[in-house]
Protein backbone atom coordinates (compact mmCIF):
# COMPACT_ATOMS: atom_id res chain seq x y z
CA UNK A 1 0.00 0.00 0.00
CA UNK A 2 0.86 3.55 -0.85
CA UNK A 3 2.48 5.31 2.14
CA UNK A 4 2.42 9.60 1.59
CA UNK A 5 4.17 11.60 4.36
CA UNK A 6 1.87 15.01 3.98
CA UNK A 7 5.36 17.36 5.36
CA UNK A 8 8.21 19.05 3.89
CA UNK A 9 10.18 18.67 6.73
CA UNK A 10 13.52 17.33 5.51
CA UNK A 11 13.89 16.33 9.17
CA UNK A 12 10.55 14.35 8.94
CA UNK A 13 11.88 12.88 5.24
CA UNK A 14 15.18 12.06 6.98
CA UNK A 15 13.53 10.09 9.98
CA UNK A 16 11.46 7.97 8.29
CA UNK A 17 14.17 7.02 5.41
CA UNK A 18 16.79 6.58 8.21
CA UNK A 19 13.86 3.53 9.25
CA UNK A 20 13.90 1.84 6.37
CA UNK A 21 10.31 2.97 5.60
CA UNK A 22 9.26 3.94 1.80
CA UNK A 23 6.90 6.86 0.83
CA UNK A 24 6.49 9.75 -0.56
CA UNK A 25 6.27 13.08 0.39
CA UNK A 26 2.82 15.23 -0.71
CA UNK A 27 2.62 18.90 0.80
CA UNK A 28 -0.62 19.38 2.97
CA UNK A 29 -2.05 22.62 2.21
CA UNK A 30 -4.17 22.53 5.39
CA UNK A 31 -4.21 25.74 7.28
CA UNK A 32 -2.73 24.84 11.14
CA UNK A 33 -4.49 26.18 14.33
CA UNK A 34 -2.36 28.52 16.36
CA UNK A 35 -4.56 28.75 19.43
CA UNK A 36 -3.17 28.75 22.80
CA UNK A 37 -6.02 28.15 24.69
CA UNK A 38 -5.84 24.51 23.49
CA UNK A 39 -3.79 21.94 25.25
CA UNK A 40 -0.48 21.46 24.01
CA UNK A 41 -1.51 17.80 22.67
CA UNK A 42 -4.72 18.52 21.65
CA UNK A 43 -3.23 21.39 19.72
CA UNK A 44 -0.73 19.15 17.85
CA UNK A 45 -2.94 16.42 17.16
CA UNK A 46 -5.69 18.37 15.44
CA UNK A 47 -3.13 19.68 13.16
CA UNK A 48 -1.51 17.06 12.30
CA UNK A 49 -5.09 15.15 11.53
CA UNK A 50 -6.03 17.90 9.30
CA UNK A 51 -2.86 18.13 7.36
CA UNK A 52 -2.76 14.12 7.23
CA UNK A 53 -6.71 14.26 5.86
CA UNK A 54 -6.33 17.13 3.56
CA UNK A 55 -3.71 15.06 1.83
CA UNK A 56 -5.73 11.85 2.11
CA UNK A 57 -8.72 13.28 0.93
CA UNK A 58 -6.86 13.51 -2.79
CA UNK A 59 -5.10 10.21 -1.79
CA UNK A 60 -7.94 7.82 -0.65
CA UNK A 61 -6.15 4.52 -1.82
CA UNK A 62 -3.10 5.92 0.36
CA UNK A 63 -1.68 5.84 4.15
CA UNK A 64 -0.90 9.39 5.07
CA UNK A 65 0.94 10.49 7.90
CA UNK A 66 0.73 13.79 9.14
CA UNK A 67 2.77 15.52 12.12
CA UNK A 68 2.99 18.92 14.38
CA UNK A 69 6.03 19.99 16.74
CA UNK A 70 5.92 22.35 18.96
CA UNK A 71 7.90 24.08 21.32
CA UNK A 72 5.48 25.12 24.46
CA UNK A 73 6.60 27.14 27.57
CA UNK A 74 5.15 29.16 29.84
CA UNK A 75 1.77 28.09 28.40
CA UNK A 76 2.61 29.21 25.19
CA UNK A 77 3.78 27.54 21.67
CA UNK A 78 6.67 28.46 19.62
CA UNK A 79 5.79 27.41 16.22
CA UNK A 80 7.94 28.76 13.53
CA UNK A 81 10.10 32.22 13.91
CA UNK A 82 8.78 35.03 11.59
CA UNK A 83 11.96 36.25 10.85
CA UNK A 84 15.64 36.59 12.77
CA UNK A 85 14.71 38.79 15.47
CA UNK A 86 11.52 36.73 16.27
CA UNK A 87 13.99 33.62 16.22
CA UNK A 88 16.68 35.51 18.65
CA UNK A 89 13.85 35.90 20.94
CA UNK A 90 12.40 32.30 21.29
CA UNK A 91 16.20 31.53 22.21
CA UNK A 92 16.17 34.28 24.97
CA UNK A 93 13.25 32.75 25.87
CA UNK A 94 13.98 29.47 26.47
CA UNK A 95 17.42 29.99 27.86
CA UNK A 96 18.60 29.00 30.90
CA UNK A 97 15.36 26.35 31.20
CA UNK A 98 13.46 23.84 30.10
CA UNK A 99 10.91 23.25 27.99
CA UNK A 100 8.06 20.79 26.32
CA UNK A 101 8.71 19.49 22.89
CA UNK A 102 5.12 18.29 21.35
CA UNK A 103 4.87 16.47 18.07
CA UNK A 104 1.01 15.72 17.30
CA UNK A 105 1.36 12.41 14.86
CA UNK A 106 -2.38 11.31 12.49
CA UNK A 107 -1.72 8.35 10.69
CA UNK A 108 -4.76 7.95 8.04
CA UNK A 109 -5.60 4.41 6.71
CA UNK A 110 -8.00 3.50 3.82
CA UNK A 111 -11.29 2.23 5.34
CA UNK A 112 -9.72 2.55 8.69
CA UNK A 113 -9.71 6.43 9.39
CA UNK A 114 -7.50 8.30 11.65
CA UNK A 115 -5.41 7.04 14.05
CA UNK A 116 -4.08 10.56 16.47
CA UNK A 117 -0.76 10.47 19.00
CA UNK A 118 1.27 12.32 20.75
CA UNK A 119 5.04 12.31 22.33
CA UNK A 120 6.19 14.82 24.50
CA UNK A 121 9.71 15.46 25.18
CA UNK A 122 11.42 17.76 27.51
CA UNK A 123 14.01 19.75 26.19
CA UNK A 124 16.94 21.66 29.22
CA UNK A 125 18.73 24.64 27.56
CA UNK A 126 22.34 25.65 28.14
CA UNK A 127 22.23 29.58 29.30
CA UNK A 128 22.65 31.84 26.01
CA UNK A 129 24.43 35.00 25.69
CA UNK A 130 23.58 37.43 22.57
CA UNK A 131 27.68 35.70 21.13
CA UNK A 132 26.57 31.85 21.96
CA UNK A 133 22.91 32.83 19.98
CA UNK A 134 24.98 34.42 17.05
CA UNK A 135 26.96 31.71 16.99
CA UNK A 136 24.49 28.85 16.83
CA UNK A 137 22.36 31.38 13.98
CA UNK A 138 26.18 30.97 11.75
CA UNK A 139 25.96 27.06 12.54
CA UNK A 140 22.17 26.12 11.75
CA UNK A 141 19.26 28.08 10.17
CA UNK A 142 16.32 29.11 13.15
CA UNK A 143 13.70 29.87 10.68
CA UNK A 144 12.15 26.58 9.42
CA UNK A 145 12.12 25.11 13.12
CA UNK A 146 9.69 25.29 16.23
CA UNK A 147 11.16 27.17 18.56
CA UNK A 148 14.04 28.82 16.44
CA UNK A 149 16.05 25.25 16.44
CA UNK A 150 16.95 22.34 15.25
CA UNK A 151 18.48 19.63 18.07
CA UNK A 152 19.90 17.54 15.13
CA UNK A 153 22.11 20.77 13.41
CA UNK A 154 24.38 22.17 16.15
CA UNK A 155 21.67 21.71 19.17
CA UNK A 156 24.74 20.56 21.30
CA UNK A 157 25.88 24.88 21.27
CA UNK A 158 22.21 25.08 22.79
CA UNK A 159 20.88 22.27 24.22
CA UNK A 160 22.17 20.98 27.44
CA UNK A 161 19.83 17.52 27.96
CA UNK A 162 16.99 15.87 27.33
CA UNK A 163 14.10 13.71 28.84
CA UNK A 164 12.32 11.50 26.21
CA UNK A 165 12.66 10.94 22.17
CA UNK A 166 15.34 12.39 20.54
CA UNK A 167 13.57 11.93 17.54
CA UNK A 168 10.65 13.67 18.71
CA UNK A 169 12.68 17.16 19.03
CA UNK A 170 13.56 16.74 15.19
CA UNK A 171 9.62 16.19 14.71
CA UNK A 172 8.58 12.57 14.61
CA UNK A 173 8.71 10.17 17.24
CA UNK A 174 9.62 7.20 14.80
CA UNK A 175 9.24 4.46 17.58
CA UNK A 176 5.58 5.31 17.47
CA UNK A 177 5.35 5.75 14.27
CA UNK A 178 5.87 2.31 12.97
CA UNK A 179 3.97 1.14 15.95
CA UNK A 180 0.77 2.70 13.84
CA UNK A 181 1.96 1.57 10.66
CA UNK A 182 2.80 -2.08 11.96
CA UNK A 183 -0.83 -2.27 13.52
CA UNK A 184 -2.89 -0.97 10.23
Amino acid sequence: MKLILASGSPRRRELLAEAGVEFEVILSPAEEIHDAAIPLAELCERNAELKALAVADSHPQATVIGADTLVWIDGEPLGKPKDMADARAMLRKLSGRSHTVCTGVCVVVPDEGAKCFHELTEVRFRLLDEALIDAYFQAADPLDKAGAYGIQESGEMIVEGIVGSFDNVMGLPVAKVLAALSSK
